[in-house]
């Protein structure tokens, strides 16, 4: 078959996300046509020694210009139409939903569309939605009506997403797959005995923005270290300074200044610092299925995360950590104390973690599942 992946980006859509995917399926016989927004040259190299094609187009990730998204569209369906393609396999929000519609004009087959999480603007603040955020679910309810009423499947992570999106939109029940995890290569993140001569190391891996809950733990870890001064603290990921929930580059030297933190910038091997580290930490406020926690089960690591959609999925509460409410330091601090004080609970969860990574979320198991579903044909 000739099967058209559409991604938002090239990293991570394409190249860390779906890299195992691409691989499988163009082991398996297929032509891979890979989409994505922003390609470089290296970026194409790296697809092109999958055995996949690049291909760019055009599509505002975020703009909300009705008339230059229908052009992006039409485009789009150009494209798809010189391929031929027997299958269109699209995610992320926008993608999803245009590049399905796209593959409908262009006549393809066969459509399916894939939401990794409903992103931002179905993240409750400790405020409650916004304004902005409810008129912004609004327009998605309308257009995921739209886009998905094409698509023949349309596949989510977690059980929370589709109930969700089907309060803001039509969606044919029918059409609806939770599928869970997408999975990873358990042979790059493997079982690692944990450190029992340093001090307990808790580790916050996401982008450093207040959904995903890095306020919650640098308020954490202040707690925590007023009892356990020796306590550490990692914080491996990028700042986004045009985001307005993110935490700035003054506050983030603030807390490293203080002590409170150790952050190592840019890392090429955050197995490592996983392996290195005792506890997984995110305490974001909604996710698809985190991809970092995951890492960290694999790894052997015990996990604190919130109990919100796509988090609660990783962790079965006092089994291999502890899911905790969000926007709640206190509830976080606590939690990480206990770990502290009870460091068999470190190992025991850990194993579980381990147990749980291997039994649900390895990469060779998944990607037959998931080629089946976007191929059409049974395993």
């Amino acid at each position: 078959m000739k099967i058209v992946l559409i991604s938002q980006n090239a990293s991570p859509g394409l190249l860390i996300f779906r890299v195992d995917f691409i691989r499988y399926m163009v082991l398996s016989g297929h032509s891979v046509y890979c989409f994505a927004l922003d390609y470089t040259d290296e970026s194409k190299a790296v697809v092109e020694s999958l055995g996949a094609i690049p291909v760019d187009y055009k599509l505002n990730k975020t703009g909300l210009n009705p008339i230059k998204d229908c052009i992006d569209t039409f485009s789009l369906s150009k494209k798809l139409r010189k391929i031929k393609p027997n299958v269109v396999f699209s995610f992320f929000v926008k993608p999803s939903i245009y590049g399905t519609l796209a593959a409908w004009l262009a006549g393809v087959p066969r459509r399916i569309a894939m939401l990794e999480g409903l992103g931002y603007i179905h993240t409750p603040s400790k405020n409650g939605m916004s304004l902005k955020k409810r008129a912004l679910q609004a327009a998605h309810g309308v257009l995921s009506t739209l886009g998905y009423s094409v698509a023949d499947e349309v596949l989510f992570l977690n059980p929370d997403d589709p109930n969700d999106l089907s309060r803001k939109s039509w969606i044919n029940q029918k059409k609806i797959r939770v599928i869970g995890p997408i999975g990873l290569d358990l042979e790059k993140y493997p079982f690692n005995l944990l450190a029992k001569s340093k001090p307990v190391r808790f580790i916050f891996i996401a982008r450093l923005l207040a959904e995903k809950g890095i306020f919650e733990y640098l308020a954490a870890a202040r707690i925590v270290k007023k009892t356990y001064a020796d306590a550490e603290f990692i914080i491996l990921g990028g700042l986004d300074s045009f985001n307005p929930t993110a935490l700035s580059e003054s506050e983030l030297q603030a807390v490293i200044d203080e002590g409170l933190v150790i952050y190592p910038g840019h890392v090429s091997s955050v197995h490592e610092w996983i392996a290195n580290s005792h506890v997984f930490v995110l305490p974001s406020y909604r996710e698809g299925f985190p991809r970092s926690t995951q890492e960290a089960m694999a790894t052997g690591r015990a996990v604190i995360t919130t109990d919100v959609p796509g988090c609660r999925e990783t962790v079965i509460d006092g089994v291999n950590g502890f899911l905790v409410p969000p926007w709640n330091p206190d509830a976080l601090a606590q939690k990480m104390i206990y770990l502290i004080e009870h460091p068999l609970e470190l190992k025991r969860m850990g194993e579980e973690s381990h147990r749980i990574a291997v039994e649900q979320y390895d990469v060779h198991k998944i990607n037959p599942v998931l080629a089946s579903i976007v191929t059409g044909e049974t395993q």
